[in-house]
């Protein structure tokens, strides 16, 4: 097998277990909630994603494909979640429901290996349209069997998928011609790398590469599909979101195992664009619904121009904001770079969880940043389900709930990392750790806190090493004043938006005391997004936050709110709002209800002020107390 050159390293599937607090009460919700939820809304015709398709194509019952064209890959993004909460809990009831469904898929499947259930049960021609789907579906299928195999032991799944990749090989290694601009989601590259690292097989890799090189490759290409520019000569995050973030985080992975520098300098860049110039605050990418790129391409659902973000129609799939982490969490693998992580977790805490109600039932498919009557967009036409407010059990497009849901169940694994030096310590929450360091050596830490409801972190190693070991503690880019304390004894050098590495030969008993001060923060944006010049939004801690006419006076309109340039919030915890969230409470300005129900424009007057009080909640729990006005940009006065 190639060297894998990534700096930081994943820790293995069990290393580390929620044991308390804020995301040991998110993975209890996936395990005894989501779960068998999602289950019951896979079950229903109507619904875009549809588990029985597999029976029907296993020969096991009659009837017709239901759903989308890429209904396979999201029944895929189930299973895989099970597998991630079987591994930690044992569950035998998830062990028994993966089986069931994995038997369906193995008949379903074809002689040759292929797997479709949208071709395999209609009249299409397999890779006919490249809407179709069939790559996304193969990709997901390939990681969903090597996570669960990794937690079960089984290779009942794993057998089906390299069944699926050798059927891949052969049909696109070498690729043919009239398959050139083949591929639309390609969570295929992702999976082949996957399965490479499972079974040591350089055919997936080779093919990995293979499917990322052909984008951009023949003539005729277009923005929308990333298949306009070559990726290795991209330099800006382009077209539909999704797509681009799977094919972005493909090619992270095909880079750790080739070492190509052409693939690492365009992602670099690629990233970078993205970044400075079209990320929303809260972590949402892909800004335009409908339009056209800058190279005149039509796209969709896609990353528009530099510093175009509006907050009303802000298409943010759920998707492509979980695809952002998964890509930046590989760049900060790959270069130890913090701002990978500090988006990361601008993600995890905003969008990943905003994306769903707080009892785990209902989910949104696009992520605005403002909302008024319940609409996105002004016009009647394109209030379809893609774009309610309202959240929804059942959907057209059903490729965002399993998204949700396997990224919840295997944060765990992405709270910490490790590298040659010692280990990284991601995300903070009551937690064990026992993990084999490369050293060989065992690490047990025992994490209590109550973050992000307190700021204090305590860790405790409750196992000697005999060599010296580095822990690395991330101290976000908004934790400025944080403060390290080993055995009781104050550390100097403790920067916000780097990682503190605190290296000595570790004894059991040692404690760390990590404190991560929640201030409050009033953003401001650059001048060139204009839907955002002249107004503010507000941070605390890892956490946007917004306001919700639901939090007003009855009869006053976000509109009417104006902020004063010196308001003073302060944070309130609110054990019995919304789960247990903190307000941000203060002082601002309420004008008069603007009339302009008859006219576009009118000619402004003066106006009285009054001080309002006003009460801002996350981000990630707005839109769960019924119909409310939405707004996390609030314009100054």
């Amino acid at each position: 097998m190639k060297h894998d050159i990534r700096k930081v390293k994943p820790l293995q599937m069990t290393d580390a277990r929620w044991t308390s607090g804020f995301w040991a009460d998110r993975f209890g919700l996936a395990h005894h909630e989501m779960i068998d939820s999602m289950e019951e809304a896979l079950q229903v015709k109507e619904n875009g994603a549809y588990m029985p398709n597999f029976e029907v194509a296993a020969g096991l019952k009659s009837d017709r494909h239901y759903g989308e064209d890429w209904s396979d890959g999201d029944c895929y993004k189930f299973l895989e979640a099970c597998a991630h909460v079987y591994a930690l809990t044992k569950d035998p009831k998830l062990d028994e429901k993966m089986d069931k469904y994995i038997g369906f898929i193995a008949k379903a499947q074809d002689e040759d290996g292929y797997i479709s259930t949208n071709v395999q049960l209609s009249h299409k021609q397999r890779w006919g349209q490249r809407i179709f789907h069939e790559d996304y579906n193969f990709g997901h299928l390939l990681t969903a069997a090597c996570v669960h195999h990794t937690a079960t032991g089984k290779d009942n799944f794993l057998n089906v998928a390299i069944k699926a990749a050798d059927y891949l090989n052969h049909t696109f290694n070498p690729c043919p011609k009239h398959l050139i601009h083949y591929g639309w989601n390609p969570s295929n590259i992702m999976g082949l790398v996957d399965l490479y690292r499972i079974t040591g097989n350089e055919q997936h890799l080779k093919l990995a590469d293979i499917f990322m090189t052909m984008r951009g490759a023949g003539y005729g290409g277009e923005d929308q599909n990333q298949d306009r520019t070559p990726l290795r000569e991209e330099s800006e995050a382009t077209g539909h979101a999704v797509t681009a973030v799977y094919l972005y985080a493909g090619a992270a992975d095909v880079y750790a195992h080739t070492q190509e520098e052409a693939i690492m300098n365009a992602l670099e860049k690629i990233w970078d664009n993205m970044y400075l110039k079209k990320m929303y605050i809260t972590g949402g990418i892909g800004s335009i619904y409908n339009g056209l790129s800058p190279n005149g391409d039509k796209i969709w659902e896609a990353f528009g121009t530099d510093y175009h973000l509006p907050n009303r129609s802000a298409y943010t799939e759920t998707c492509a904001n979980i695809g952002n982490a998964m890509w930046s969490m590989r760049m900060f693998d790959l270069t130890q770079n913090p701002k990978y992580m500090d988006v990361f977790e601008r993600v995890v805490y905003n969008n990943l969880l905003g994306s769903m109600s707080i009892d785990g039932h209902h989910f949104c498919y696009t992520n605005p940043l403002e909302t008024r009557g319940g609409k996105l967009f002004n016009h009647s036409s394109l209030q379809t389900q893609h774009f309610r407010t309202q959240r929804w059990f059942t959907h057209t497009c059903y490729c965002c709930p399993p998204q949700v849901l396997r990224t919840v169940a295997k944060l765990n694994q992405w709270a910490y990392g490790q590298s040659s030096e010692g280990l990284y310590v991601h995300l903070y929450s009551g937690n064990e750790l026992k993990t084999v360091l490369e050293s060989g050596e065992t690490l047990e830490l025992d994490v209590q806190t109550a973050f992000p409801a307190e700021e204090t972190v305590s860790l405790t190693v409750k196992s000697s090493l005999s060599q010296e070991t580095s822990i690395f503690l991330r101290i976000p880019a908004w934790a400025e004043k944080a403060s390290v304390k080993v055995n009781g004894k104050s550390l100097e050098g403790v920067a916000a938006g780097s990682y503190f590495e605190i290296r000595q030969a570790w004894k059991s008993g040692d404690v760390i005391e990590l404190v991560l001060p929640m201030q409050i923060r009033m953003i401001a944006a650059n001048p060139m997004v204009e839907e955002a010049r002249g107004q503010v939004a507000f941070t605390y801690g890892p956490f946007v936050y917004c306001l919700e006419s639901i939090d007003l006076p009855e009869g006053t309109g976000i509109d009417q709110i104006r902020i004063p340039h010196q308001i003073q919030l302060s944070a309130q915890y609110d054990g019995e709002l919304l789960g247990g969230v903190a307000r941000l409470q203060g002082t601002a300005v309420k004008l008069p209800a603007a009339d302009h129900s008859d006219a576009l424009y009118k000619p402004f007057s003066p106006v009285q002020t009054e001080d309002i009080q006003i009460s801002l909640v996350p981000y990630y729990a707005w839109n769960n107390r019924g119909h409310s006005d939405m707004s996390v940009w609030l314009p100054l006065i």
